[in-house]
């Protein structure tokens, strides 16, 4: 089933032995743990998802959100390994100290996708008419986790890596309006959201030795944003494969641009 965004898809309490709320500590990772209850064939369904508060929350500030979407292999519903790369090393201490943060970091369900479409073709290919299910429970958690934190509207930034970078392309074009900034990572998207994304600051980055994802995909996409009066910036990484997440993350320049994005700053 596929949902509109903005539809009602719900939070709720979805009850196992050992949670008694729907917020719960895991004492392996600093993320509490969280679900979204899924509306699905009239049945609810466990979204689960992870959430990191900044070490230290002053009164009267807002911080900003990162919405993180894992790739292809983090799928399933063990609600950790989605935390591998960006999560992991957001929670670090440098990482807090130098940019507090809430990260949200769903888990896509095993065998589903943030946006339904083939990760292989080297051209660019059409938008589905609708989010995935799971996507949009994604969108559902950081609502939720908007309307109750202290989330700075003007900074929620999204990202994502492979199937998640395709996820981001994918709810970007959707709401261009609602993020500060995104950072796609070998993912593709569809060239004719070019005008929908031109006004969003955005920094793309593949590897031209990717055969997973066509280095293509990122290409073209950044072509379709610069033709439609946008100015994204495009990294590739030269003999570099799948892995462009890895140099990409781990410059501390990519981080500090990102958040000094600002939704409606002038240019």
């Amino acid at each position: 089933m596929d949902v509109e965004p903005g539809a009602p898809v719900h939070i709720t309490q979805v009850p196992e032995a050992n949670q008694l709320d729907r917020v719960a500590l895991d004492a392996r990772t600093p993320f509490e743990e969280r679900i979204v209850g899924v509306l699905e064939s009239d049945t609810d369904v466990a979204f689960r998802y992870r959430l990191l508060r900044p070490k230290t929350l002053l009164k009267g500030q807002r911080y900003p959100l990162v919405l993180f979407l894992h790739g292809a292999g983090e799928r399933g519903s063990d609600n950790l390994k989605q935390l591998k790369y960006l999560p992991t090393w957001m929670a670090e201490p440098h990482s807090q100290q130098k940019h507090p943060c809430f990260v949200l970091a769903p888990q896509c369900r095993m065998d589903e996708r943030w946006a339904d479409v083939s990760w292989n073709d080297k051209k660019s290919t059409p938008q589905p008419a609708q989010l995935t299910t799971d996507l949009s429970a994604a969108l559902a958690a950081m609502n939720d986790v908007i309307d109750h934190e202290n989330v700075d509207p003007d900074r929620i930034y999204l990202t994502g890596l492979s199937m998640g970078g395709y996820g981001t392309w994918d709810l970007a074009a959707r709401l261009p309006d609602r993020f500060a900034a995104i950072i796609p990572i070998c993912g593709g998207g569809d060239e004719r959201t070019g005008l929908k994304l031109a006004a969003l600051p955005m920094w793309c980055f593949h590897g031209d030795a990717d055969t997973s994802v066509p280095v293509e995909r990122s290409r073209t996409m950044i072509e379709a944003v610069k033709a439609a009066g946008g100015s994204p910036r495009y990294s590739e990484f030269s003999g570099i494969g799948h892995d462009a997440w890895t140099p990409a993350y781990g410059d501390p320049a990519v981080l500090d641009w990102l958040f000094n994005q600002r939704r409606n700053q002038s240019k």
